[in-house]
């Protein structure tokens, strides 16, 4: 009888170790708002860490790794078509260990997907599906399919592995190039100018000097290059720069990348001619194209320019600013009644609601916002005419013209209102990095305006108090709670942020701040093997590398190296000088084989060798 209680003992708890150790769904109310709307997906996510790594090891499984933000329309429809459907979501939790990655907390993990998938896939994007292997190398990457050819691929992946595992192990394991390493401190000028006429050449050769930007497909702002031709136009003025800048600055601001009611810019457009926007609003790229729009304004003396820059930062600090003193991560390109743009289109019934006969009129016509409404929400206003074109076709004159556009804009803006968006309240330390530089600029240039200085304060405190411990930078703070992991990018912007506002302040305990965290970033992502983007990484095959391209925000290694050059020269300190100048001179055939891509880097050259 003992015996047989013993038995049934061991069973029970047999059962219950057992029934402890089944997968089930880790996310909900994560402090991530992307994760945590995961939460009641049927998959049964894990958070990325060493403990998926070793339970993907201990079962033999294929790491199923699925990264994706808040605001991101297409990780949406793949969540509602894919992940709550309870077959498939079956299916991934029986032959895999998934995990679901917010993009924006785990910023080094995501390159380095995102890198994976171009090379193999021939692009990125997201949801950026990538199948790792238990020793943490890229084996698949998958980007949005419908759901019956999303389940086609993980059967094919599964049989594959489950046939030839050993096979494609040994094929992922495969060492990518290393790097060489530091160069010399000291920089050819004659090849500096030959990178940056070869960045003049190409960059003339990719524009699209019809609409703007880069391509002739979906348009993103071109943010590191525009930064850097502001620069080579104001060392050397250039005819052929000044007619780019002006007609992509121009585009940009008239048609649908620019929200014209509230302010603020879209994340990209899916034409080429920046009529039809993604309507995700991005943190990075606002903080960033204020910047541009400021310098530009002061640059070509364009005051259209400087009044977009200001509303720019009047719409962050109106809808994304945190009663912490930072900014929030993104706005959602889907509204809460799950609409995409819904928050930012208009029905003509609505119109006629709202507005006047002659407000419609001038709307109607300056704005295109009469007929055919181009998205299924409604009609989404972008200059289509000047204001003296408008008053020749309507029989106006230009300040009436005016006057009924600006009623017409605030009745518009009072209505929206109403309307409800969701946000992304992730305060992230490299992305107001950012913002804190474009804040510092703005403050020192105009210091008759409080408000600038104001709200760089707020954010230059949330960096130091509340991200920053003394020699180690936290990538993000919720509830409590540290979020993702510090990469190069946070160190660079951050220091960046911190040295525009010691530019502004002048005071010394703010520039020896900007270089505790320069000194921290250098430790902890440069060696002789190069850049690495993590100081740790639970993958495999971590390369370091000579030089990193620029994306939708500039190369940090580059950022960190002009920031270390400034720092170097106020503290006249020679030994980082040094390093930053050794960094530097590496990479050059890469830099060569693509100079608009290496944009920032050409930046952090010119200004290592002018004097």
């Amino acid at each position: 009888m003992r015996l047989r209680l013993l038995v049934v003992f061991a069973l029970a708890l047999i059962v219950q170790v057992a029934a402890a150790d089944v997968l089930s769904n880790r996310l909900k109310h994560h402090p991530s708002p992307y994760l945590a709307m995961h939460g009641d997906d049927p998959v049964a996510w894990q958070d990325w860490g060493p403990a998926a790594i070793a339970r993907a090891r201990r079962e033999g499984k294929l790491l199923f790794v699925s990264v994706g933000y808040f605001s991101c329309h297409w990780c949406h429809v793949m969540q509602r078509e894919s992940y709550k459907n309870p077959a498939i979501a079956a299916y991934i939790n029986r032959h895999f260990v998934p995990v679901k990655v917010d993009r924006e907390l785990e910023s080094a993990l995501d390159a380095r997907l995102i890198e994976f998938a171009e090379r193999t896939q021939g692009q990125g994007g997201w949801p950026l599906n990538v199948f790792m292997t238990p020793d943490g190398y890229p084996l698949f990457a998958v980007l949005y399919q419908p759901p019956d050819v999303f389940r086609e691929q993980i059967q094919r992946v599964q049989t594959l592995w489950a046939s030839e595992g050993q096979s494609l192990a040994r094929l992922a394991r495969r060492e990518a190039a290393p790097a060489h390493g530091p160069g010399a401190p000291r920089l050819d000028a004659r090849q500096v100018a030959a990178h940056r006429d070869r960045f003049i050449k190409a960059l003339l050769d990719n524009a699209d000097l019809l609409q703007g930007g880069l391509g002739n497909r979906s348009k993103f702002p071109p943010s590191p290059q525009l930064l850097l031709l502001l620069e080579l136009h104001a060392q050397r003025p250039d005819p052929r720069l000044n007619e780019f800048l002006t007609l992509t600055l121009d585009v940009m601001a008239q048609r649908g990348l620019y929200d014209h009611v509230g302010g603020g810019f879209f994340r990209y457009t899916t034409d080429p001619s920046w009529k039809t926007p993604h309507f995700e609003k991005m943190l990075y790229d606002n903080a960033q194209l204020a910047r541009i729009y400021h310098r530009a304004g002061r640059l070509l003396q364009r005051s259209e320019y400087r009044h977009i820059a200001e509303r720019t930062i009047r719409f962050l600090a109106r809808e994304m600013h945190s009663r912490d003193g930072a900014f929030l991560a993104a706005l959602s390109a889907v509204d809460d009644r799950n609409v995409e743009g819904g928050y930012y289109l208009w029905q003509e019934q609505e119109l006629k609601r709202l507005l006047t006969g002659d407000e419609l009129a001038v709307l109607g016509y300056a704005f295109r916002m009469k007929g055919h409404a181009p998205f299924d929400a409604g009609h989404l206003p972008w200059r289509a005419h000047s204001p003296e074109e408008t008053a020749a076709e309507l029989r106006l004159n230009v300040p009436q013209v005016s006057r009924y556009q600006d009623t017409a804009m605030a009745k518009l803006f009072d209505a929206r209102r109403q309307r409800s968006l969701p946000r992304d309240t992730k305060l992230l330390a490299g992305w107001n990095g950012l913002m804190l530089t474009t804040l510092a600029e703005m403050a020192r240039d105009t210091p008759r305006d409080p408000e600038w200085q104001r709200l760089a304060q707020g954010t230059r405190d949330y960096l130091v108090k509340e991200l920053w411990s003394g020699d180690r930078l936290k990538r993000a703070v919720a509830g409590g709670r540290e979020l993702g992991a510090a990469s190069l990018e946070d160190y660079a912007y951050v220091a960046e942020g911190l040295l525009a506002w010691a530019q502004q302040t002048g005071v010394d305990e703010d520039y020896r701040l900007a270089l505790a965290v320069v000194r921290a970033a250098w430790k902890r992502f440069y060696s002789r093997q190069g850049w690495r983007l993590a100081d740790r990484s639970l993958m495999a095959a971590e390369p370091g590398q000579d030089v990193m391209s620029d994306g939708p925000m500039p190369a940090p290694s580059a950022v960190l190296i002009r920031v270390s050059l400034t720092l170097a020269a106020h503290q006249r300190d020679s030994a980082l000088r040094q390093q930053a100048l050794a960094a530097l001179n590496s990479g050059h055939r890469l830099i060569g084989q693509d100079p608009v891509w290496h944009a920032s880097h050409i930046a952090a050259m010119l200004q290592a060798t002018t004097r």
